[in-house]
């Protein structure tokens, strides 16, 4: 018997058992993952969102409780449980701190190379160095913790007993706990059941994040009754280098140059106006623009000028002297591509300078990116209350299950993103959940 059984090996795990251990409870930790690859989407993480009435060493300036609120609520278009969203942004205001005491690096704007932030705080050393910081917390703190084990069942019927198997190889381990906290991620990972949703376009796609956060443990809560929310057929997707890993790619394969250059598909011709968003979301709406795309596949064409404006990629863009060489190289039609070019260097010709963002496509070296769109997470997982108790669908909470991260992310976040928002979901909610899971142990 533990008083708390942590299921994931993320973020907002870790913050639920440490916080929960924090509180009295001993705690059971186990992740899918090999120790090696542990920490989910966390490891490819930058930055965390945060209000701050106050200038911080991290954050300059301030950014208000209803600052932060109404960014949430106008990028959801509403579509967010406003009593949990308050929670979210008051428990950001001080979750910098809490997570500086388990040992995790900020870095201070005066001595960095990233940039200017008034919203979000930057991880010094990113998100796996933030991941090791927490295990570290976790070990000290005598949280027991499992690598390569495999949630395969839950068990919520008794009402002050939570009973888990857990696969660890060819062995099955059972647990029994007072209470548990799912914090195992979306499903983003499962090809098959995302193509219930989005069809066999799903072949095209990359996931950016671990392969683990296959909806394995979301599958089994809602088999046990709890309530789903969201669209399961909504995601947020981004556009990424087409040469990147099928899995795991994480932030360095996302191609952020598009304003700089003009996308085609693969029969040469643009589909969409590269200019019409430059701000820093526009990456997002060329995910699902690639998407519709035959193949899933459409390549980014940058003359030399544009591509001395591009950010460092991950991997060297394909070069030819000539948009003829280019696309020969491209296994698109050379004759396409170039009348593609002709007509876009005219239309900026007859701007007449008045497009100051935009240049023609005459400078060579020419240059390519081919990109896929790579999938983050989808909207979908399971209704929580505001002490993150698991809704079910006869109407009652489960007393003694929980959930944080991912897996109950579009109670706030039902469609959209904003920058820095997942790790303040993952980090905030877990530690909220790993608090009421070891409140609800000691009662027992």
């Amino acid at each position: 018997m533990i008083d708390v059984l942590v299921i994931g090996g993320g973020s907002s795990a870790l913050c639920a058992a440490i916080a929960a251990r924090h509180h009295g409870a001993s705690v059971r930790l186990i992740e899918r993952a090999p120790r090696h690859l542990r920490g989910g989407n966390t490891r490819h993480a930058r930055n965390f969102r945060l209000m701050h009435e106050q200038p911080k060493p991290w954050t300059p300036d301030t950014y208000s409780e209803e600052a932060f609120l109404q960014d949430l609520i106008s990028v959801t278009d509403g579509a967010t449980d406003q009593r949990l969203a308050r929670l979210l942004v008051q428990g950001s205001a001080t979750i910098a701190d809490w997570l500086s005491d388990k040992g995790v690096r900020l870095q201070r704007p005066a001595n960095t190379y990233t940039s200017y932030s008034q919203r979000t705080a930057f991880l010094l050393g990113g998100g796996k160095a933030m991941v090791n910081a927490l295990y570290a917390a976790a070990a000290r703190l005598g949280i027991a913790i499992s690598y390569e084990s495999e949630l395969i069942g839950l068990d919520c019927a008794d009402e002050h007993r939570c009973r888990a198997s857990i696969r660890r190889g060819s062995a099955i381990e059972k647990i029994v706990a007072k209470a548990a906290v799912v914090c195992a991620g979306g499903h983003q990972a499962d090809l098959d059941w995302l193509r219930e949703d989005f069809g066999a376009a799903v072949d095209g796609f990359a996931v950016r994040g671990t392969p683990y956060a296959d909806g394995a443990a979301l599958r089994l809560l809602l088999d046990a009754g709890a309530k789903p929310i969201g669209d399961p057929g909504r995601c947020h997707i981004v556009a990424v280098d087409a040469r990147g890993p099928k899995f795991d790619g994480g932030i360095v394969t996302r191609i952020t140059a598009i304003p700089h250059g003009i996308v085609v598909d693969r029969d040469g011709r643009r589909f969409a106006d590269e200019s019409a968003n430059v701000g820093k979301s526009h990456f997002a709406e060329w995910g699902a623009r690639i998407a519709s795309c035959v193949g899933q596949i459409a390549f980014l064409i940058l003359d030399s000028r544009g591509l001395a404006r591009a950010r460092p990629s991950a991997l060297p863009p394909i070069q030819a002297d000539s948009i003829a060489g280019l696309a020969a190289k491209l296994q698109v039609d050379p004759a396409a591509l170039e009348a593609t070019v002709r007509d876009f260097n005219a239309s900026i010709a007859a701007t007449d300078g008045m497009s100051p963002r935009r240049c023609a496509l005459a400078e060579p070296p020419f240059a390519c990116y081919p990109l896929r769109p790579g999938l983050t997470f989808t909207h979908y997982g399971v209704i929580v209350d505001p002490q993150m108790r698991v809704m079910t669908n006869s109407g009652p909470p489960f007393a003694h299950v929980f959930a944080a991260g991912m897996i109950m992310a579009a109670n706030v976040l039902g469609r959209g993103y904003l920058s820095g928002l997942g790790l303040t979901i993952a980090t905030v909610f877990g530690r909220l959940a790993g608090e009421a899971a070891a409140r609800h142990a000691a009662r027992l």
